[in-house]
């Protein structure tokens, strides 16, 4: 009989996390609290018009990053891993600036321009996320938005308690 308080414990513990879960959640998408914007290349963001990232309360949205140089260059051009790896060290950068890691990231699409490619690649995403992989999707596209460039990746994350 003794094993049933204990029982009853662990399921508890177990529910009282998840609805801690939840409530971050949904304190992250009510979250009334203004947008802080991440520019991960200042200049060219400008001159395109857009923002890389933005957080709202825990939530931080990442946009499309793609293997592009400090000017805007594309890299890696014709080398399919290294641009992963390229979007992969960018993104990062992105996270870090929010506190963030891979183990946060709750949602990650992969644009391609060669779905044989990606598929051929996509074991190098282990070394990325240690401890499991997010939702998302692998999306074929016919171009993006540089000559040369094969992958863009997006990344949704949920800022860690602190």
């Amino acid at each position: 009989m003794a094993t049933a308080p204990l029982l009853l414990s662990l399921v508890l513990f177990s529910c009282s996390q998840e609805a801690q879960k939840a409530d971050r959640m949904t304190n992250a998408i009510e979250n009334t609290e203004r947008p802080d914007y991440f520019l991960l290349h200042p200049e060219l963001e400008k001159t395109y018009g857009y923002t890389q990232a933005v957080r709202v309360g825990t939530m931080v949205k990442i946009g499309g990053v793609i293997s592009i140089d400090e000017k805007g260059n594309a890299t890696a051009k014709n080398d399919y891993q290294q641009q992963m790896k390229n979007c992969y060290a960018n993104l990062d950068k992105v996270l870090k600036h929010y506190g963030c890691t891979y183990d946060d990231v709750i949602l990650e699409n992969i644009y391609t321009t060669s779905m044989d490619e990606l598929h051929k690649n996509a074991s190098y995403r282990r070394e990325v996320y240690k401890k499991h992989f997010p939702t998302g999707s692998w999306i074929g596209v016919k171009e993006l938005g540089m000559p040369g460039i094969m992958v863009e990746i997006e990344l949704e994350a949920l800022m860690p308690d602190k």
